[in-house]
């Protein structure tokens, strides 16, 4: 399933996810930290979805209630949803 998330409240506007069989086959992160993006994304492709969304859930970015990471777990959170509803 190919995804684009919309984020909220980072610098990132938003996530290209591509996730096939439960597993992030694929990350983009447009704007933002593009080093911390980057390796961001190559180290949750190849993860199994919900172990990335468990790691990512929650990490903050000084005074914001959120971060990129914690967006991409956002936006996991919505594929899973919508693949349940899917079936």
């Amino acid at each position: 399933m190919n995804y684009i998330y919309h984020t909220k409240g980072t610098c990132a506007s938003k996530i290209e996810l591509e996730i096939k069989d439960g597993t992030i086959e694929h990350v983009v992160f447009h704007n933002g930290c593009a080093g911390n993006l980057t390796a961001l994304a190559r180290l949750v492709t190849g993860q199994p979805v919900k172990q990335a969304r468990d790691m990512l859930s929650g990490i903050t970015c000084g005074p914001r209630r959120t971060s990129c990471p914690d967006q991409l777990a956002q936006a996991i959170d919505e594929v899973l949803l919508l693949g349940s509803l899917e079936e």
